[in-house]
Parts: structure tokens; C-alpha cells; sequence
């Protein structure tokens, strides 16, 4: 799907805020309503906008524990992959996970309460997965960007 300056400034909108109205996004992006709800499905359809939600404090939550995970496996055999893939997007502390190049295989980004709460996860979820080799943590001590909107 080609994207042109109407549909980059409506995308930049929705990120910033996805509950203002149709006629107020029609407005700031100067097409009328009706054809800026055609255009909202089609960025839909077409997969560019691929769902809606409200951005969570964490810290707000009772969950102040974050760190990023490096995973290494014990071998990449196809079976042990599928495992883990289909473990960790089941846990609920897991927020997102990259597969990289790199030393290590995967990368977690896990909220927890605490310390306490982390190491349980390590021993009673992560530790426990047969892939799963070692994991190297590294505790975020301060969030510098985050959920920014996506732009270019």
C-alpha cells in the first residue's frame, strides 16, 4: 500500500490518540468524514494499522520490576523453538520478544512486581523451558523512550 502525507499525518493522529472522533481526524487531515473512515479501513485491511489500545503505566500497576532478557538456546531445533515461542507469548510477564542476530538467540522485555516476583519467573517459567540454555538480565533502571509513534 502506497502511504501520502494525508495518510503518514493520520497515522502520526490515531498513534498520538485513536479515540478522538472520525470528524475530528477528517478535519485535521482536511478530507471529509466519509472518505477518512474508507481510508482508516483500507490502512486496516491493507495491515498498516494493525490494532487499538491505551498505553499502560507499569508502574501504576504494581509492576516495577523491568528488565530486558537475552536468551540463548541449548540448540535450534525446530520442535524446542516452537515450544518456546508458543511458552513465552503465553506468559503474562513477557511484554515483547525479538528474535536477533547476535550473541543471544532472543530478547525479552519482562514486567514484574519485584525482585522476588523476576526471580520466580526464572525458575519456575523461563529456567524451565527445555530450549532455554542461559539468560542474561538487565535491569532497566529508568525508561527513556517508549511507545513512541511510528514515522518516517
Amino acid at each position: 500500500m502506497e502511504l501520502d502525507k494525508r495518510d503518514l499525518h493520520l497515522l502520526r493522529l490515531l498513534q498520538e490518540d485513536c479515540r478522538r472522533s472520525n470528524a475530528d481526524l477528517a478535519e485535521a487531515v482536511g478530507m471529509s468524514a466519509s472518505a477518512l473512515w474508507r481510508r482508516v479501513r483500507a490502512l486496516e485491511e491493507a495491515g498498516v494499522i494493525e490494532r487499538y489500545g491505551a498505553v499502560v503505566n507499569p508502574g501504576e500497576m504494581g509492576l516495577g520490576f523491568e528488565a530486558i532478557v537475552h536468551v540463548h538456546l541449548t540448540r535450534h531445533d525446530p520442535d524446542r523453538i516452537v515450544e518456546f515461542i508458543r511458552a513465552v507469548e503465553a506468559s503474562p510477564e513477557v511484554q515483547e520478544c525479538y528474535a536477533t542476530t547476535g550473541q543471544a538467540d532472543y530478547h525479552l522485555r519482562v514486567l514484574c512486581r519485584d525482585l522476588e516476583a523476576y526471580n520466580r519467573f526464572l525458575e519456575g517459567f523461563l529456567f524451565r523451558l527445555p530450549a532455554v540454555s542461559s539468560a542474561q538480565t538487565n535491569v532497566v533502571l529508568r525508561t527513556i523512550k517508549r511507545n513512541r509513534p511510528v514515522s518516517r
